[in-house]
Order: C-alpha cells, then sequence, then structure tokens
C-alpha cells in the first residue's frame, strides 16, 4: 500500500486504505488542523471557504473513532440540506466499505422527502453514525424510534445555512438529547452574532479554526462583467450561453420566481435546462439532482438557498443573472467553477444600481474583465471605471505657470482670477518661446 501523507495520524488501516482508494496523498490545511483536534476528543468550530476537504477533516477520524462493537448510535452528523446530507453520507460510505469483517461501521442517512415508517423499520437496530437533516432526525427521535443520547461526537454542517433556513431549532433539540460530555464539531462559511447563543450552550471554550482563504475566490476563476443596458435579461443569458458553449453551467437568480421565469425562458429558446428552487417537491428534487449528475443538462438554473451544500461536478461556467444581495453569495456561486484546479468563468451581468456592489467586490480583490455581446459577438470593452482613474493630465508648461505663481499670503476677493491671469500670461510666453 502506497503510504499517503495521512499515516502521521495513525488511522486505522482500513481508513487509510481508503484514503488511498480515494486518492488523497497531502491533508488540506483544514485536514492539517482538525483531524488531531478531533482524534484528541476536542469540540471546534471551523470556518473555511467552499472546496477546502472540509467533510473529510472530520469524517476520517469520527469515522475512526467508532467502536464497532458497540452497536448503538455514537456520532450524529446534521447538514441544512437533504443534498448536503447525502452527499456527507456517500463520503462515509466510501470510507466504511473498506473495513474488514468484525470493524464494519453502520451508517444510514434520514432526510425529508423519504417514506418516514421505513426510516423507523431500519432503526430496529441503531446504526453507529446517523446523517441527516435536523427536521427528520428531531421527528425521528421524538418518535423513539432514534436514540441519539448515546453520541459522544454531534458535527453541525453549514451552521449560518442552518440558521438561515431556520433549522437551529431543530438541531437544539436533538442536542439536547445527547450526553452532557459532547464532543461537537460546528462547520460554518461565516459566524453570524445569532448563532453565537447556540455554539455558547454547547460549546465550552472550542478550538476554533479559521482557515483564511488564499484568495476571495479561487485562482482560476476568469470575472467577467456584462452590462445589461436596457436591454432583456433572459436574452443576454440565452446569447451569453450560446456563446461559451459551456460544458456545464449554472445560472444563479435571488428568488424561486425568477429562477422559474429564466428557465422557462431558456426552456422557450431550445435549451434543456435543470431547476434547482426550493419550490421543488422532495420527488421532483431527487430525480432533479440525479438527471444533473447524469450530464442529462448543459445549463442549470439555481437560487442561492437551494443550490448551497450541492456539489456538482464539472460547473465551467457560473452566470449571475443578478447579484446576490448579501455578497457572500457572490463567493460561494462562483466557487462552484474552477475546482480541483481547473479553471472556470464567472459572469456577472450588471445595471447601473449595482455599482457600489461591484466596487466592493473589487476592493476584496476581485478584477473584473468587461464584455459586451455585439452581433451575437463577444467584444471586450474598457473598464467601467476609466472615467474616474483618469487623472488631469498636466502639460509641463502647467507645472511651471504654478510654480511661479504662489497664493498670496493675505487673500483678496478676485485673487484667484488674477492668479490665474498671470499664469496664462507666463503660459503664453513659454509657448511663445517653444516655437523660436
Amino acid at each position: 500500500m502506497t503510504k499517503t501523507k495521512f499515516s502521521t495520524y495513525q488511522l486505522k488501516p482500513f481508513i487509510n486504505k481508503a484514503i488511498e482508494a480515494i486518492g488523497f496523498y497531502e491533508p488540506t490545511e483544514i485536514q492539517e488542523r482538525l483531524i488531531p483536534t478531533v482524534l484528541k476528543g476536542d469540540s471546534a468550530i471551523g470556518q473555511s471557504q467552499t472546496g477546502t476537504g472540509k467533510t473529510h477533516s472530520y469524517v476520517l477520524p469520527v469515522l475512526h473513532k467508532i467502536n464497532p462493537n458497540k452497536q448503538e448510535v455514537q456520532a450524529v452528523i446534521t447538514a441544512p440540506t437533504r443534498e448536503l446530507a447525502t452527499q456527507i453520507h456517500q463520503e462515509v460510505l466510501k470510507v466504511t466499505e473498506h473495513a474488514n469483517e468484525g470493524e464494519e461501521i453502520t451508517s444510514r442517512l434520514f432526510i425529508g422527502g423519504t417514506d418516514k415508517v421505513r426510516a423507523i423499520e431500519k432503526l430496529k437496530t441503531q446504526p453507529h453514525i446517523v446523517v441527516g437533516t435536523p427536521g427528520r432526525i428531531n421527528d425521528l427521535v421524538k418518535e423513539q424510534a432514534l436514540f441519539v443520547h448515546t453520541a459522544s461526537m454531534f458535527i453541525v454542517d453549514e451552521a449560518d445555512l442552518m440558521l438561515d433556513m431556520g433549522f437551529l431549532e431543530d438541531v437544539d433539540q436533538i442536542g439536547a438529547r445527547m450526553p452532557e460530555k459532547l464532543q461537537m464539531l460546528v462547520f460554518s462559511a461565516t459566524i453570524p452574532e445569532k448563532l453565537k447563543p447556540f455554539l455558547k450552550k454547547y460549546m465550552e471554550n472550542p478550538k476554533y479554526i479559521h482557515i483564511e482563504p488564499k484568495q476571495l475566490t479561487a485562482a482560476k476563476i476568469e470575472h467577467i462583467l456584462l452590462p445589461s443596458r436596457h436591454r432583456e435579461k433572459s436574452t443576454l443569458v440565452y446569447e451569453a450561453l450560446k456563446l461559451y458553449n459551456p460544458y456545464l453551467a449554472i445560472v444563479f437568480t435571488n428568488t424561486k420566481k425568477k429562477a422559474e421565469e429564466v428557465a422557462t425562458a431558456l426552456t422557450h429558446r431550445g435549451l434543456k435546462v435543470g431547476r434547482i428552487h426550493g419550490d421543488l417537491s422532495p420527488r421532483e428534487r431527487k430525480r432533479m439532482m440525479k438527471q444533473i449528475t447524469d450530464l442529462e443538462f448543459q445549463y442549470i438554473v439555481a437560487t442561492d438557498l437551494a443550490a448551497r451544500g450541492i456539489d456538482i461536478p464539472g460547473i465551467s461556467h457560473v452566470i449571475n443573472y443578478e447579484l446576490p444581495t448579501d455578497l457572500d453569495f457572490y463567493v460561494h456561486r462562483v466557487g462552484r467553477t474552477a475546482r480541483a484546479g481547473n479553471s472556470g468563468i464567472a459572469l456577472t451581468i450588471y445595471e447601473p444600481s449595482d455599482e457600489d456592489a461591484l466596487n466592493r467586490l473589487e476592493k476584496l480583490g476581485i478584477e473584473f474583465k468587461h464584455i459586451d455581446i455585439k452581433k451575437g459577438e463577444l467584444s471586450e470593452l474598457e473598464d467601467r471605471n476609466r472615467r474616474k482613474k483618469r487623472t488631469k493630465q498636466s502639460d509641463e508648461v502647467d507645472k511651471l505657470a504654478k510654480s511661479f505663481v504662489k497664493k498670496p499670503a493675505k487673500v483678496k476677493p478676485g485673487y484667484k482670477k488674477k492668479m490665474q491671469f498671470e499664469m496664462d500670461k507666463i503660459k503664453k510666453r513659454q509657448n511663445r518661446l517653444k516655437k523660436k
């Protein structure tokens, strides 16, 4: 077996086997800092940007700590969306499938939109690990079908999104049923004020691990601005998609209503479009995710809350139909592309009212290229800030005139006109001398 740099953590042999099979060689920064913390049994708050290897930073050490001989719940992992919970569960299974006889670890996924009676049936034998959405896990706990009081580890992923989506109460109720001596791991892209009371309630002196983004967004993303200039935005999106011909593009809107409008407009123009937004039923959502994974769509229209926490591989282009009201979401959106060392394009259609938001993004270090679509072709534009950046050029004669004419110590009415008259005289004289 090839030795990876994970061997220093002395994880169980089957976990090292899985690490090699997955193709990991060297831990990422968050894995390097978090794995020893989890192994030690300390609680931690992890703050890192998307695509940093966060899931394996807790999955690997949690699996190491599971005792396969105790058939009881030992770890509970909650995620705000069904898709994210499903992805985490799949990552757990990728590791556990390498376990030898006698060290098998059972993991069960419990998410909304699935048959609750069947879920209760499966719980006749309690699994070692529970992964799921807070609402469904809490339901099963209340039904006295799932026993979380035996768990010693509680993981809350995407906590800020839990807060946004109103799931923190369910998480709180699950946590309240767990032992007092609980190892808790909370992951959040941001730590909003409203989240702090919850953290304080369950975590005493947690280790705080903040992975500073190397860059606000991935290095290989090209950020592009396209002015709407009172044109129909859905037409601009259609033209951009046809010109770029992406491998897979995701178009972001701020509302479910707008997502439906854009998807319908693109469908009417002959594009096969996938949709991800909050109005889809669980069954529709599941079917849509399967179709997207099977690459049935080249184009997807989505809202932020519905798409965050979904990892869709192969996105080459992100199009912002409109800028998000919370600029943090700009980073989440564009973080969908240029993953795992690939390059990507993030195109934003903007209006004059977006100037302030764009200036703030530029202050954060994002450099935009400016384009337009004219006669079915992409053409490069000058920087939209060129007027602001243009400084009034003073020629040498101006500078010389200014150096000779000084502002008087005591100013009298009309002194500016007098100064200008003196400077003009000097400039005329200098220009005459130049001509000789």
